[in-house]
């Protein structure tokens, strides 16, 4: 498993990196308000292209955005012990890469950022900062948290963090979410992006034979014949959970994408932030 520093020194170098070949924050076209339409002028993000003024008007129109003094970036790590877990690199390593890449991004910015740890309740926190030792401690809290044998409770940290935060935030929130959560009231007074990470193999297991598997959660152990009949009917109920978990997600209002563990954190979240 990769330690803090080696993830710590990859983000920053990956954001560092970045700003060198004039890629944007990650929050580009985050914490703006809308002022009005003008025409498009060529340079324009085409991002911001209004397309039912341009259709209606027959020429291309911009939405022209009023940029707010700072946001408040807010990451997530929801704990469990399904996060140990993968079968090149563990889950926990690309949920504290996500941590490390957001929370630098923030900082880069000139944005505020706030990090929380999360099982069946509050684990520990990260105050509000702009400065770089605060992703240091996100990642270390992470990467040092014991996971068998807990359970992430996304209800509980929605409820939580709902009162805790006043100001507006955008919160990105890292889990496995073999839960479906109830995240409504927090992405009516927030901005919520989910980021749901996955190994491949959990997705598609193979054919095993009889075996014993246990759980990381409760510890419970499960023995049988995972053959190849038994693991597809395994995979259709993922796939069946994970249906229904994007459309409460649609219907909530909140970003989601998956972050496999051979993806690259980088190149997943730059497609979230930009809405692809």
């Amino acid at each position: 498993m990769k330690n803090s520093r080696h993830i710590l020194l990859k983000a920053r170098r990956q954001i560092v990196n970045d700003r060198i070949g004039n890629n944007p924050s990650l929050f580009r076209g985050e914490g703006y308000d809308f002022i009005e339409l003008r025409e498009y002028i060529p340079g324009d993000d085409t991002r911001h292209i209004d397309w039912n003024i341009t259709a209606k008007m027959q020429r291309p129109y911009v939405k022209v955005f009023r940029e707010e003094r700072e946001l408040n970036v807010v990451t997530v790590a929801m704990l469990s012990g399904s996060l140990h877990f993968g079968r090149d690199k563990f889950k926990i390593e690309s949920v504290a890469e996500a941590v490390a890449l957001v929370g630098y991004s923030a900082i880069s910015n000139g944005d505020l950022y706030t990090h929380y740890t999360f099982s069946e309740s509050l684990v520990d926190e990260v105050r509000s900062s702009k400065k770089h030792f605060a992703v240091a401690m996100s990642v270390e809290q992470v990467m040092g948290s014991e996971l068998l044998h807990r359970r992430a409770d996304y209800n509980a940290m929605a409820n939580i963090l709902y009162k805790k935060l006043k100001r507006r935030s955008l919160i990105v929130v890292l889990g496995d979410f073999f839960d479906i959560p109830d995240l409504r009231l927090l992405a009516k007074k927030h901005e919520v992006v989910a980021l749901v990470v996955r190994d491949r193999l959990e997705e598609k297991p193979e054919a095993m034979g009889y075996t014993a598997l246990i759980d990381p959660v409760n510890g419970a152990v499960l023995e049988g014949d995972f053959n190849e009949r038994s693991v597809k009917r395994y995979a259709l109920k993922v796939r069946e959970h994970d249906a229904a978990l994007f459309e409460r997600f649609r219907r909530d209002g909140i970003r989601a994408s998956k972050l496999y563990t051979d993806a690259s954190s980088s190149v997943t979240l730059r497609r979230v932030f930009e809405g692809r």
